[in-house]
């Protein structure tokens, strides 16, 4: 695929794995921040800071894992489970979490234009049922924030902002689905369907349904990966014209009207997070080549074919300069040596990005790769995970790791997870905050 410095192999982890309006109304950004806890009907105030299940010793540290919930990769293992069923499945990721000492478990709670609790805005998300739109039974998020906390674990919701399906296939979408509604939200490109960035209404709609998760539980964080605008498909071109020649006066450049849209988005949901709940951080795990330095000088000494400031419209470094956001978790998923995208130039070059910012730096770790043919030489060692870390304890800036993704911790590849804990995690310890 273009744009790929491993060739065919997309870069970004998510690849692998494949209301209304009215209600945007309804919910306003400076709304009253006490909400009832969905699993547990508690209220819980602005700053609540309930106790964590264990008392933590040494410096805090994020070690966390992403539960991928898109296309079942991580949870449920399969949809049409039992509300019984999928719950222990939970539980065993939560479990297998404290069981390697990590501290962080970052929950996809909307894949796909969905959602894993009962949202006013999307429909229940087909992961569960397969069915789009048919009520689980109970509360996945709430769950998850409640049996995260009582194991001593910070639980960080995940939420894409823009995609619909991974398919074109609109015959699956619930009936009240809000493309179904205001069609003219989407656009269908690269063979997937998704929100379209350039209309403000939808930028509002998805900060509002994103904000109504904040509001109803005592998460630690929001979190994004990578996708904003859609990774670059040969050939093809986004269809948002229309929403340029209607909202982008102001700039005689589309890119620059895309990536003010995305800035808009994250300045906007970060301040609307702060409103609420003010302890919640806000974290976004991008692409890790923001531009090469053939691009730009400024950029890392890197050869990839994707840079997030240029095609997916994410200026990272400027959300970490500006103080939009509180913590970054570039993915570094390339071995120390690879020569086009190399770990070992990618962590310094980050670290020096959240120098001086108060921006937490986290480094996200393929873990996904161990293994796995067709990948170098270096994922087939044991110890790379674990010289990673190793690596990291020469730059202060970098404040722990995360794991893609969380069903491979108990496989433990190789035993590189084994390693990995044995060298670097035989206590546990906090998760920084804010």
């Amino acid at each position: 695929m273009s744009g790929n410095p491993e060739g065919s192999q997309h870069l970004s982890r998510r690849r692998f794995g494949t209301a209304v309006a009215g209600a945007v109304g309804a919910v306003a950004l400076s709304g009253q921040a006490l909400a009832a806890d969905g699993a547990t009907g508690t209220a819980l105030s602005a700053d609540a800071d309930p106790a964590r299940g264990f008392s933590g010793g040494g410096k805090p540290e994020m070690r966390g894992s992403w539960v991928a919930t898109v296309a079942n990769i991580d949870w449920p293992s399969r949809q049409g489970l039992t509300a019984g069923e999928q719950q222990a499945q939970l539980l065993a990721r939560l479990d297998e979490a404290v069981a390697r000492n990590l501290n962080t478990v970052v929950f996809q709670a909307r894949p796909t234009a969905d959602a894993m609790w009962p949202s006013p805005f999307e429909p229940w998300s087909e992961f569960l049922s397969g069915t789009q739109g048919m009520d689980p039974g109970w509360d996945p998020l709430g769950f998850a924030v409640r049996e995260a906390h009582a194991r001593g674990l910070q639980l960080h919701a995940w939420f894409n902002p823009y995609r619909v399906r991974n398919d074109t296939k609109a015959e699956k979408l619930a009936a009240d689905h809000p493309v179904k509604l205001h069609p003219e939200w989407l656009v269908t490109y690269g063979g997937k369907m998704y929100y379209n960035p350039g209309i403000p209404e939808v930028r509002r709609f998805c900060t509002e349904a994103i904000l109504d998760a904040v509001r109803r539980y005592d998460l630690d964080a929001v979190h994004f990966d990578d996708y904003f605008y859609p990774y670059p498909a040969v050939g093809q071109e986004f269809g948002d014209e229309s929403a340029y020649q209607e909202y982008g006066g102001d700039f005689t450049d589309k890119a620059a009207w895309r990536r003010n849209n995305v800035d808009l988005l994250i300045q906007e949901l970060g301040q609307g997070i702060r409103r609420i709940r003010r302890r919640v951080q806000f974290g976004v795990s991008p692409f890790a080549i923001w531009r090469n330095s053939s691009t730009d000088p400024e950029g890392s000494a890197t050869a990839g074919g994707v840079e997030t400031y240029d095609d997916l419209y994410a200026d990272t470094r400027k959300w970490v300069r500006e103080g939009w956001i509180d913590y970054v978790v570039p993915q570094v998923y390339w071995n120390i040596g690879f020569t086009v995208a190399d770990y070992a130039k990618l962590v310094p070059w980050w670290a020096d990005v959240v120098r001086g910012t108060g921006v937490n730096l986290y480094i996200g770790e393929a873990l996904y790769k161990v293994g796995v043919t067709g990948q170098p030489a270096a994922w087939f060692d044991p110890a790379e995970l674990s010289r990673h870390l190793t690596f990291c304890e020469d730059y202060r800036e970098v404040r722990g790791h995360m794991y893609f993704s969380a069903k491979l911790l108990p496989q433990d590849p190789l035993g590189a997870v084994s390693r990995l804990v044995a060298d670097h995690y035989q206590q546990r310890v906090h998760a920084p905050r804010r």
